[in-house]
Order: structure tokens, then sequence, then C-alpha cells
């Protein structure tokens, strides 16, 4: 017997098909890209895919392991190493460090039920609801996914598959 849709769970079903959509979105940008593309950057201040990627899998390990239950900074997570590539890296190592970090993001969203939406989690000690804590997070991601295709589509250039309606296409 199905259960009947609620505010919660409706909002519980599109908030995972939301991260998805993301991180489709970022995987087919980056399927575009070489393996040299993924450490590149525009300039010395700029971070690469893969530093995006790295901050990204890292932001989702702290935030959502324990989500319900410890502060979504975890004492021992080092954001500024995320910004810092130390030794060069395969895109499977890449690639295994972003898939790490979204599966405790979903395995987390589908623990979730309609009644947590209004308890109260900590990020950085400030007091969010989970529906807080859950918005702000895709707006970090989405915020970082733009950078993940801009950059794509810029080491691409002429070579670029748009990800949506190319341009001088006429829709239906």
């Amino acid at each position: 017997m199905l259960l009947p849709m609620t505010p919660g769970s409706a909002y519980l079903t599109d908030i995972r098909v939301q991260f998805q959509k993301m991180k489709t979105l970022a995987e087919d940008a980056l399927a575009q890209t070489s393996d040299t593309d993924l450490l590149a950057t525009l300039d010395p201040e700029s971070n690469s895919l893969a530093i995006v990627m790295r901050h990204m899998a890292g932001n989702l390990r702290s935030r959502f392991r324990d989500f319900l239950t410890t502060d979504g900074e975890k004492p021992d997570r080092n954001r500024d190493g995320e910004f810092e590539i130390d030794r060069p890296l395969t895109r499977a190592e890449i690639m295994d460090d972003w898939e790490r970090g979204w599966s405790v993001l979903f395995a987390t969203l589908d623990t979730l039920t309609p009644d947590d939406l209004l308890r109260d989690v900590f990020i950085r000690g400030e007091r969010h609801s989970v529906i807080q804590a859950l918005d702000r997070q895709l707006t970090h991601h989405a915020y970082h996914v733009g950078q993940i295709v801009f950059l794509a589509k810029h080491l691409r250039s002429s070579a670029w598959r748009s990800l949506s309606i190319p341009r001088k296409r006429k829709q239906p």
C-alpha cells in the first residue's frame, strides 16, 4: 500500500532529484574533459576542476556524515587542504573521492523522513532547520557545478558539446 504524498515527502523526493541532476550535469561536463584538463587552472588564483570536485566531496562528507546528530563542519575535515594538490592525481582517484562525497549525501537523504525536516542541525555552530541546511547545500553545490561546467566548456572550446539546448537551434 502506497502512502499518500505529503509536502514533506514531496520535498525530500525533489531535493534528491535536484542533487542528482547537479551531479549528472557536472559529470556530463567532466566526461568531455581530458585527464590534463582536470588539473588545469586559468590563472594562479583559480581552482582546477579537480580542486572544485575535491572541495565539493569534502563538503558533502563533512555536512552529511551524522547529519542529524553532529555539527556539519567536522573536526577531522581539512577544508584548506581541499584546495591544494600535493601530488599528481589520476582521474580515477578524483572520481573516487567525488563518488564518496556524493554517496554520503544520498545515503543520508535516503534516511530522512518528513518529520526530520523541521529538526535543528548545526553548521559551524549555526542553527538551521533540516530544510535550511539542505537548501544551503543545494545552493552551494549549484555554484560549484556552474564553475565545473564553465571551466570544462572553456577548456574544450570548439570541441564542447552543449549540455542543454545548443545555440541557434530552433525549439519545437
